[in-house]
């Protein structure tokens, strides 16, 4: 277990940075705290901030998610679980942090995503990541989606882009 300068255990610290976190109200204290727990960076740190993720509190929302993003290294195991989540608004806060992921990673968890995702909203968001991101083997992952959710017009519109951004970014055959 690692050591504070004090003395006192990591594990001790993050568990009482996790509980004023859920208790404190101040902007600055809150902001103090992620960022504590982001430079400890380890597993606890990112289940201590994930509790946030499901509070109607913006500010400890956007904060949760931002330390997510700095310990992108210890969150990445977390996020398939995270877009498997019962919450569709948990999926979908999910489908943007795996923007910070390398382009490979981040397609095969979206396309997981858009395989089995019943919220086109949610869809819409991993459609999102993959239009930015995206390779070329979300390609069939996004023409199923829009084919599943084909009366959801503005999702149609995402996956057309999507798919038009990734071929576009495809490098050209060799002759």
């Amino acid at each position: 277990m690692g050591i504070i300068e004090d003395g006192s255990s990591v594990a001790g610290t993050t568990k009482t940075l996790a509980d004023a976190l859920l208790t404190e109200t101040d902007p600055r204290v809150r902001e103090a705290i992620f960022t504590s727990l982001v430079r400890i960076g380890s597993g606890e740190c990112v289940e201590a901030v994930i509790p946030c993720l499901y509070l109607n509190d913006p500010q400890l929302r956007n904060g949760a998610l931002d330390a997510m993003r700095a310990m992108m290294g210890v969150v990445r195991p977390v996020l398939p679980a995270l877009l498997a989540d019962p919450d569709a608004d948990i999926r979908l806060l999910t489908c943007d942090l795996a923007r910070e992921l390398p382009a490979a990673d981040a397609t095969r968890l979206l396309c997981d995503v858009l395989a089995r995702e019943t919220e086109p909203n949610v869809c819409a968001a991993a459609v999102d990541v993959l239009a930015e991101i995206g390779e070329p083997e979300a390609l069939p992952f996004l023409e199923a989606c829009a084919a599943r959710f084909e009366d959801v017009k503005f999702l149609g519109f995402a996956v057309r882009v999507a798919m038009q951004r990734i071929v576009a970014e495809r490098p050209a055959p060799h002759a």
